[in-house]
């Protein structure tokens, strides 16, 4: 049984709670598939933060786990999630909307 939306949001909104997981996904974002080593290369975050921020990310689907040559995982981002937060937020956005246009329409009326 998939995850409710909820549930996927919330660790979405976990996950790039932390700045360098949300440096992690602009890198991956921006040059492709890597591993724990090639990030560490271009970051300045030791190979095993950034190994264990992957794995948060992970727990979160926003990224998965793909074996590469020698043995060497490669992390591929994925938008699935983040499209899933995206749609929960904007569920919320029209719920607010619509009482924000009830609140402004009893106010001119009053």
């Amino acid at each position: 049984m998939p995850p409710e939306p909820e549930q996927v949001a919330e660790q979405v909104f976990t996950a790039l709670a932390d700045p360098t997981r949300r440096r992690l996904l602009a890198e991956l974002a921006a040059h492709g598939p890597a591993t724990a080593t090639d990030l560490a290369d271009r970051l300045p975050i030791s190979r095993q933060a950034i190994a264990k921020h992957l794995g948060l990310l992970a727990e979160a689907g926003l990224v998965t786990a793909e074996p590469g040559e020698r043995r060497r995982v490669r992390f591929r981002l994925r938008s699935a999630p983040m499209r899933t937060a995206q749609q929960f937020l904007a569920a919320l956005a029209r719920d607010w909307d619509d009482r924000l246009d009830a609140l402004t329409a009893h106010l001119e009326d009053s």
